[in-house]
């Protein structure tokens, strides 16, 4: 079993280290080709190559190229209405004869747009007829039965994931795109999510003046449901913080504790950060600290939030 194994991650192996020794004219006209597009790339082809046309496709849209996903049987059947006279179409078929494929390049052609060939077949009818014709002949699938595609699926998607890297080069694609693309994900809230949009605010967190007795502050928190309280001044600018650790220790020495103003026995100068931050420099400085709380502060050092260490947990950033 394990002989099978790295016999078929060999010769997709070599077959990709192939490839990469033919790479030359044509692939950067291919790149230039999408580089230079007003229109989309349509990433088109059918079965195991119509899979890996939809990752392409997906792949290419994820890095700042738009790209759809067309099936040659459905082209044929109306959806190709979606191509356009700027758009570039990428054709995938390793025989490069692929019935329906075929049938769909002129069609594409009379509408205008530029084709590029993916093919095993140089001398075939796509071949012979694409703007731009990049090889992916493999020597040998590496199927046991020598039926199923293997070898030229995965030199496919690399050539594939080639372009894709050479367009970002091209198009001065940055992270802080990519994580615009990808909202969702974890390197998109990185970059994206700000302190002020996850933040506490209003009756969410305990803000008191400094004058305000403990027991008082404690009957705030507990309202406020949070873990501390912002003790700020007459014109709402952050003097400290008080948290149950400034109260346990304060009661170790003195039992009257519950009756001083809070200004007395706050943690005074407290780190805090500008609601426009990132949360993900948020994270950084709470763990730096080993605090579980931030009091947020507008351009003019007033207070207007609390960030806790629970809602970076549910935002997802931890």
């Amino acid at each position: 079993m394990l002989k099978r194994a790295k016999q078929v991650l060999t010769i997709e192996a070599k077959a990709i280290q192939a490839m990469m020794r033919r790479l030359g004219a044509d692939f950067k006209a291919g790149v230039d080709m999408i580089a230079h597009t007003r229109g989309r790339v349509i990433v088109c082809g059918m079965g195991k190559s119509g899979l890996v046309a939809r990752k392409m496709a997906a792949t290419l849209s994820s890095t700042g190229t738009p790209s759809i996903f067309l099936h040659s049987a459905e082209g044929l059947h109306g959806d190709l209405g979606q191509v356009k006279s700027e758009d570039v179409v990428i054709v995938i078929s390793q025989s490069g004869e692929t019935d329906e494929t075929v049938r769909l390049l002129p069609l594409v052609k009379k509408i205008g747009a530029k084709v590029i060939v993916m093919t095993g077949n140089s001398k075939s009818t796509l071949g012979i007829n694409g703007d731009v014709v990049l090889n992916i002949a493999v020597d040998s699938e590496g199927c046991p039965l020598g039926l199923a595609p293997m070898a030229s699926t995965t030199v496919t998607m690399a050539l594939g994931d080639a372009l894709a890297a050479c367009l970002i080069d091209r198009k001065k694609f940055k992270k802080e795109d990519f994580a615009m693309y990808h909202p969702g994900g974890s390197l998109g809230k990185r970059l994206l999510l700000r302190v002020e949009d996850i933040m506490r605010r209003e009756t969410y967190f305990a803000k008191v003046p400094g004058k305000m007795l403990v027991k008082d502050v404690l009957w705030t928190i507990t309202r406020a449901r949070c873990g501390c309280a912002c003790v700020v001044d007459g014109k709402n600018k952050l003097l400290g913080i008080f948290t149950d650790g400034d109260l346990r220790r304060h009661l170790e020495a003195d039992g009257a504790v519950l009756q001083r103003p809070v200004a007395e026995i706050m943690t005074k100068n407290p780190a805090s950060i500008r609601k426009e931050k990132l949360a993900a420099q948020a994270f950084d400085l709470l763990k730096t600290k080993k605090i579980d709380e931030l009091p947020v502060v507008d351009q003019r050092g007033r207070v207007v939030g609390l960030l806790d260490v629970q809602d970076l947990l549910k935002a997802g950033l931890v």
